[in-house]
């Protein structure tokens, strides 16, 4: 089982980082004292501590206390026809690459390649799957490790958003459609983790998937390192719009769907 990416810890560091809050300032605003505010940003749970917090930082109180005790895990979707995950290794973190092809054409679309595509190629080839193109998210590290090594080994095209463009994948502009026999992929820019990120909008088969990078996680989202202010917004009006039972798949951590988010992500729930 895929862990959460991030801990209530995390999502406070995020918050204060975006909104350019010191420690000092975030202590005082919140009432606590320096050593209360090291304990929680350390990991200590002190739910006291964390309710002073939450709007300070603009964060749902009830939604990073239940992530503090432990009580948030996203639903698991179940199988997913035409659809597998890759969880990989790459340093000391897992970072998260998909597959999706349509069922009749047997036509394959590989998103991200993680950090090794090893796992990716054994499945393609036991399913007789032909990979055409290779989507990527955005273009950190963990994420396009195994690029050229996934090109090699199919012959895929790889594309990427215009504003990330790399040596070895086509760019496009987001709003771009491709299709995937009877599947359509519709491109967002979900930018402000970096400063393109691309959201893929997969329909057609048996669920409407959303592969997000590091735009959206689990109970939390991808620092904005590029704009805060983005990010938020993007996560809040091209994501969380979509239908309730769109499955979000992000670039770390577990599946987990729009309606999951709305409710229990404290960047957005209310």
């Amino acid at each position: 089982m895929i862990p959460l990416e991030d801990g209530f810890q995390d999502v406070i560091g995020k918050a204060a980082r975006g909104l350019g809050l010191t420690d000092e300032s975030l202590a005082r605003a919140a009432g606590l004292t320096p050593d209360q505010l090291r304990r929680a940003k350390a990991g200590e749970f002190d739910e006291r501590v964390v309710r002073r917090l939450a709007p300070v930082l603009r964060l749902d109180p009830e939604a990073l206390v239940a992530l503090g005790r432990g009580e948030y895990r996203p639903r698991d979707p179940g199988e997913i026809p035409g659809f597998l995950a890759f969880p990989t290794r790459w340093g000391d973190m897992i970072v998260n690459a998909y597959l999706v092809w349509d069922l009749g054409s047997r036509e394959a679309a590989a998103f991200d390649t993680g950090g090794d595509c090893s796992a990716m190629v054994e499945a393609i080839r036991e399913r007789k799957l032909r990979l055409g193109s290779i989507f990527l998210t955005h273009t950190h590290g963990d994420h396009i490790a195994s690029l050229e090594r996934l090109k090699e080994e199919t012959g895929a095209h790889a594309y990427v958003g215009d504003r990330e463009p790399i040596e070895g994948a086509e760019p496009f502009a987001a709003g771009r459609e491709f299709r995937l026999g009877a599947l359509s992929i519709r491109t967002l820019l979900t930018n402000g983790h970096s400063p393109g990120g691309i959201t893929y909008l997969v329909s057609g088969g048996p669920r409407l998937l959303a592969i997000v990078g590091d735009s959206l996680f689990a109970g939390s989202m991808g620092g904005g390192n590029v704009s805060y202010a983005d990010a938020l917004r993007n996560n809040r009006e091209k994501i969380l719009t979509l239908p309730g039972d769109t499955v979000i798949c992000p670039g770390h951590g577990p599946l987990t769907s729009v309606e999951e988010e709305r409710r229990h992500n404290p960047f957005f729930a209310s």
